[in-house]
């Protein structure tokens, strides 16, 4: 790599451009050896997030929390929408193009000799930024599973876990049993876990790999910044660590500030706002029928109906049988399995309604086509 590239994700084009768990690279030798090359930093605490659905609200609530309590704050999540940096945050903040750049000069051989994923390297690149930042706390999103992510490859303290429900099937299996156990190692050595309310057949086998898991209360919050009845079980699971952390001595924290940075915190692509004219376009990255079923409590508060609901999702997932759980709630659905195509069919809505309400809903791939050519609606 003579030649300096212009761009981060020039940097990462030679792995591949990765789709979700298309990327996915199973196992912990390529990145433990990428890790190798990362700076030395030992963060007071690093905490992992697992589930299936709102581990990026989780994490990005727990962050805002963590902030509040005056701890210099590393947050990993993936993917990003619009640009690779949005994957590494420092106290909210997504890291410089030269920052990257300085660390993928020293990580991007060493990815290619080991045959390392786009994830694995950039999980990389967050831990060894974090190194640099001399962060006090790390907080890693898992992105497949848990038990062969990546970012399971280095101990932590705390594990939390979101709601599991049916996804990445290729990888993780079939059956919500399969899947609860993958998810379930995300607690391995942790001195701290903690799961969000789920199925009883969930949580018996997250029980029986960790006796000592604790359930997070549900609590009564107040309206959030980010809407969705769904998002106040991501804001319990990210004030019970807080309280965790508290009362175990490790933080301190005002537990009333600690309340007011979770409501007011902002995850970008989970029931996002646009308004187009006279027009209001709803974004959530739901793309699987157990995020779909969360959204639904949530929906007739923002429109009733829909004037239109357009679902995007790759070729290699459907979503048919999940369309009927959502006709009640709009005039008309729009299927598509093309996620880059929704720019187009929502602008074709938007002649038609253009003082209309839309929910627009698919991968954050989906979520990117639209965001990125807003102005050109």
């Amino acid at each position: 790599m003579s030649e300096k590239p212009q761009s981060i994700e020039q940097w990462l084009s030679a792995l591949g451009r990765p789709s979700a768990d298309r990327d996915y690279k199973p196992g912990h030798q390529r990145v433990r050896h990428l890790l190798t090359s990362v700076h030395k930093h030992q963060a007071k605490l690093r905490i992992r997030v697992a589930g299936t659905n709102g581990k990026g609200s989780t994490s990005f609530m727990l962050a805002a929390a963590l902030q509040a309590c005056g701890l210099k704050v590393g947050l990993y999540t993936s993917p990003h929408i619009i640009e690779f940096n949005e994957r590494i945050r420092i106290n909210g903040v997504p890291v410089s193009n030269s920052a990257l750049q300085q660390s993928l000069e020293t990580l991007m051989p060493v990815a290619l000799e080991s045959g390392a994923s786009y994830f694995e390297t950039a999980t990389a690149a967050a831990l060894d930024q974090f190194a640099l930042e001399q962060v006090d706390v790390e907080i890693l999103e898992a992105g497949v599973g848990a038990r062969l992510d990546a970012t399971t490859a280095l101990p932590a303290d705390m594990a939390l876990i979101t709601p599991v429900g049916i996804d990445h099937q290729a990888w993780l299996g079939d059956s919500l049993q399969e899947i609860a156990e993958e998810k379930a190692w995300v607690m391995q050595g942790c001195e701290y876990s903690i799961s969000a309310p789920q199925q009883a057949e969930v949580s018996s086998i997250l029980k029986a790999f960790n006796p000592k898991l604790a359930l997070c209360d549900m609590l009564p919050w107040p309206e959030l910044s980010t809407p969705g009845q769904h998002q106040r079980v991501n804001a319990s699971l990210a004030y019970a660590a807080i309280r965790s952390l508290s009362e175990a001595g490790l933080i301190t924290a005002d537990l009333a500030q600690v309340k007011a940075a979770i409501t007011t915190c902002q995850v970008p692509g989970r029931l996002q706002l646009l308004k187009v004219g006279n027009a209001r376009v709803w974004l959530d990255a739901a793309h699987n029928r157990h995020a779909i079923e969360a959204l639904l409590p949530s929906l007739p508060a923002i429109a009733d109906p829909f004037d239109a609901i357009l679902v995007f999702t790759r070729d290699d997932r459907s979503l048919v049988q999940e369309l009927s759980l959502l006709q009640s709630y709009c005039h008309e659905i729009i299927a598509n399995s093309a996620p880059d195509a929704a720019f187009e069919q929502l602008r074709l809505q938007l002649c038609k309604h253009p003082e209309g309400t839309f929910l627009v809903l698919g991968s954050f791939i989906t979520v990117a086509e639209v965001l990125s050519k807003q102005e050109q609606l």
